[in-house]
């Protein structure tokens, strides 16, 4: 069963080791453990629904509080400090696309505010219920993705396939693996994020270097709006005017509720590594990875760590033997005492990988890339997808976690990542705390690359105090990577926590147009409102 205050499923846990505790007393003091509020407690918090008895949706208060919140750093502080705040007043749980068509125009005849839910990964704020200035004393309603779950179709000629809206990562590729084909869309929420949420948040995989970001596995849509129904995309390619695609990636629901989505496929790859290369210096990590990107070897993906994360990963990783082997060997190569690491991947055919390896690696050296095999690249890909279970042990040991990212030119890579770093410490440095951030580059293009920083910090034990140093740390950080010249978001979306910064990249007058796009589709405003824009 999964986890209704947490990431992952209930029965998944792991407790903080001896080191990583010793490690984390060391860079930011003792944490405290926090007490959760029981669900029970929760669960009597939720005020009575507004909706009448009906067909299309569920009013109890286990199911509503389950799609009230997401994976943000409020929504988690919400959790566990039984915070909560206004839930939806009823939850649609279509099956059909019919369904969720019949659920959006029975939630529009009562004037209620919709509030899509695909797989509640979100970690800006997507999910939120607005404040009452912003609903007035209408009813709000999520439409949950859940049961929308399989696989329509496959084209095995056209390498198309067809899913549900609400079908998570897994069951994309088990369902594909039967037919032998593979997306390749492999966030960091693969468990649980959902093929509709990826199309409407913009989302990027870890191996995008060679599958693409969701622009351009997209291949078409099914949209169900306020006005009717509208199939987008559905060609090869186009030049009949602006690509309709394109509004609606990144809408995060404003336009309507994406409830099916034909995705472009390809054949399951044969043979696929991950090495682990340490340079001396951030910077000289930074050019290899450049220079890497801009060869087009064709590589699956380039995740390059700076000197912190190394060190914590390292520090971490335990097979303490190992890692000393490692270290001893790293000196004998001069690489010096705060390396850096980068991960390569290579997929494809045994020998096209071979070739990958070979290519790439001989790059690396260039630099004073020093290769050390595909332990630690094997260990990062059993381990992929774990890294959000890490913030349930954490908080259980006192501890808060948050991340943000952004992506930028070549150019401005080091400068954005030490100015968001620096962002971090000098909040927590105000109220006389540490803050252990470390950063990498995730997902890399000719021109540019994704900055991912991680900040893990000592939680306060207060609900009104730990939002409010969130609060700080998110402006004072989206102050840096704005003024920076980055996106506000390379991969997590806008939702709520983004949207005051999003005019600052598209301007008053492409704001503006998105606002009109949501007009047309939407005329009343009750899809997700305070989302993407303000």
């Amino acid at each position: 069963m999964r986890r209704w205050n947490g990431w992952g499923e209930e029965h998944e846990h792991n407790p903080l080791s001896a080191e990583a505790r010793a490690f984390l007393k060391e860079r930011v003091g003792e944490g405290t453990p926090n007490q959760d509020v029981s669900r029970a407690s929760v669960l009597a918090q939720v005020a009575r629904t507004r909706l009448a008895d009906g067909p299309y949706f569920a009013t109890d208060a286990e199911t509503r509080v389950d799609h009230a919140r997401g994976q943000s750093y409020p929504d988690w502080l919400a959790l566990r400090y039984g915070k909560l705040g206004p839930v939806a007043d009823g939850v649609a749980l279509p099956t059909t696309a019919e369904e969720a068509d019949a659920a959006l125009k029975a939630a529009l005849d009562i004037g209620a505010v919709i509030i899509p839910y695909g797989g509640g990964t979100s970690v800006v704020g997507h999910l939120h219920v607005p404040q009452p200035q912003v609903v007035g004393d209408r009813p709000v309603v999520n439409i949950s993705m859940k049961k929308l779950d399989r696989l329509r179709n496959v084209d095995t000629r056209n390498w198309l396939a067809t899913f549900d809206a609400g079908t998570p990562g897994p069951l994309v590729e088990s369902q594909l693996r039967s037919q032998g084909f593979l997306l390749g869309h492999f966030p960091q929420s693969y468990e649980y994020s959902t093929v509709g949420g990826w199309v409407v948040t913009r989302s990027s995989g870890q191996q995008s270097l060679r599958y693409g970001r969701i622009e351009q596995m997209l291949h078409s849509a099914r949209l169900s709006t306020p006005r009717g129904v509208v199939q987008i995309g559905g060609l090869p390619a186009s030049s009949a005017g602006p690509d309709l695609r394109e509004a609606l990636m990144g809408s995060e629901g404003r336009l309507g509720l994406v409830t099916e989505a034909t995705v472009r496929i390809r054949p399951i790859p044969t043979h696929e590594d991950f090495h682990a290369v340490f340079f001396p210096s951030w910077e000289a990590g930074v050019e290899a990875v450049r220079a890497l990107a801009q060869a087009d070897l064709g590589l699956s993906m380039l995740r390059l760590s700076n000197e912190v994360e190394t060190e914590t990963q390292l520090a971490l990783a335990g097979h303490e033997k190992l890692i000393l082997w490692l270290k001893r060997y790293l000196k004998m190569r001069k690489i010096g005492e705060r390396p850096v690491m980068l991960l390569i991947g290579a997929t494809g055919h045994n020998r096209d990988v071979l070739r990958l390896k070979r290519e790439s690696l001989g790059i690396a050296k260039q630099h004073r890339g020093v290769n050390t095999g595909r332990a630690i690249g094997k260990g990062w890909a059993k381990n992929r997808f774990k890294g959000p279970y890490l913030r349930n042990a954490l908080w259980e040991a006192g501890y808060g976690v948050d991340t943000v990212e952004t992506c930028v030119s070549w150019a401005d890579t080091t400068q954005a990542m030490r100015a968001v770093e620096a962002a971090a410490h000098k909040v927590f440095a105000s109220f006389g705390e540490r803050a252990h951030c470390f950063t990498h580059l995730s997902h890399v293009y000719r021109s540019g690359c994704s900055v991912y920083s991680t900040f893990v910090f000592r939680a306060g034990g207060d609900y009104e105090r730990d939002l409010e140093r969130w609060k700080l740390l998110k402006a004072a950080t989206s102050e840096a990577i704005v003024a920076s010249g980055g996106t506000i978001s390379h991969q997590h979306g806008v939702g709520r926590d983004h949207a005051p910064y999003l005019a600052r990249e598209k301007g008053e007058l492409g704001l503006d147009l998105i606002r009109a796009m949501a007009r047309e589709f939407d005329p009343q405003g009750l899809m997700n409102p305070g989302k993407l824009f303000l």
